[in-house]
């Protein structure tokens, strides 16, 4: 399955259709992270687009903010939640929102810490939507910074791009990111939204393309130029608090996906306890190499190819370290989160 995003060529293709498209950013105290990237999506290089913010009871500048960059750029839209003494919302109710103040048929949508590669950005993923085509999944990479927590965090979000980007190439599609993904608000109504699964904290984009998309409704964008880029969490708490409301929706899949997904881990974990095994039982080294090498082999093949299309080349030189450390670390995740049941947006 996962050598089809190893092979797959995107087509060359010139933009010759312009829809108008609605890019809707969510937003809770990111007063510095607004003034940093918004400039760069509102500068996008396309010719009919709106930029519509959901200010989500930021206690920050936020406000403040969004108002003087409205004044230089008047296709940009607030929309502003404010704090409520008994309803507490999550991620959802703030998209929700925001994509009911959007006046175009195809939504794009992004984070406020998010930066897009070029401003190419809208026209590459907008040029995806033809004939049927409801649903795009782009791809949204970490940038590279010092430390094993942030190989750690890119070769995980390699993983999982690998694994949705090849579902989707072969007729499977599961999950989106909401950091570079985009549908038509069409489909989001007439699915009547998030309210199959308005009870879990996240999901906003993996759960949504999990009910919604299917083999012949969604399509990928891997050219460069519609990569979105941002910075990965320095700290392993705040990493691991944010994988764990992950994991809050992965529960939610289809179970033909869970089940794949879940046999993926699994596999992975018992073939290095299967090899620590050996190596304590003493086998013959040959036995332990050609095992070894099967794998390894296999994974510079199609991880190899896959990590330069994505532009994380660096990463195949700590492939097995952090092949290890991220599959025994997922079944951590999953562990874990099968006793914490309280999870939240910021």
């Amino acid at each position: 399955m996962q050598s089809k995003l190893a092979a797959y060529k995107p087509a060359e293709q010139a933009v010759t259709v312009f829809n108008p498209v609605s890019v809707i950013i969510c937003a809770r105290n990111e007063e510095h992270n607004l003034q940093r990237y918004l400039p760069s999506v509102l500068e996008q290089n396309y010719p009919d687009f709106e930029v519509i913010v959901v200010n989500d009871c930021s206690s920050d500048s936020s406000d403040e903010t969004l108002r003087k960059l409205s004044q230089c750029y008047p296709h940009l839209k607030t929309v502003t939640i404010t704090e409520h003494a008994r309803f507490k919302h999550g991620k959802k109710f703030a998209v929700t929102l925001g994509i009911k103040a959007a006046k175009n048929e195809i939504l794009l949508f992004t984070d406020a810490d998010c930066e897009p590669v070029s401003p190419n950005w809208i026209a590459k993923m907008q040029r995806n939507f033809r004939d049927n085509t409801e649903i795009v999944l782009g791809y949204s990479p970490y940038r590279r910074a010092k430390g094993l927590l942030n190989a750690i965090i890119r070769y995980e979000t390699f993983i999982t791009a690998l694994n949705y980007l090849s579902f989707a190439l072969s007729g499977n599609p599961y999950m989106g990111v909401g950091r570079n993904m985009a549908y038509r608000k069409s489909l989001f109504f007439r699915n009547k939204g998030f309210a199959a699964h308005m009870h879990i904290p996240s999901g906003d984009d993996d759960l949504f393309v999990n009910q919604n998309a299917n083999a012949g409704n969604t399509a990928v964008e891997t050219e460069e130029e519609a990569f979105v880029y941002s910075d990965a969490k320095t700290l392993y708490s705040a990493y691991f608090k944010q994988k764990i409301r992950h994991q809050g929706a992965g529960k939610a899949y289809r179970t033909e996906h869970k089940r794949i997904l879940t046999l993926q881990v699994l596999s992975a974990v018992f073939f290095y306890i299967f090899l620590v095994i050996l190596i304590i039982l003493r086998a013959q080294w040959w036995v332990l190499l050609g095992i070894f090498l099967i794998r390894f082999i296999s994974q510079l093949v199609i991880y190899g190819k896959a990590l330069k299309q994505l532009h994380y080349k660096d990463l195949v030189y700590g492939l097995l370290f952090l092949d290890i450390i991220y599959y025994f670390y997922v079944l951590t995740l999953g562990i874990v989160s099968v006793f914490k049941k309280k999870v939240q947006w910021k």
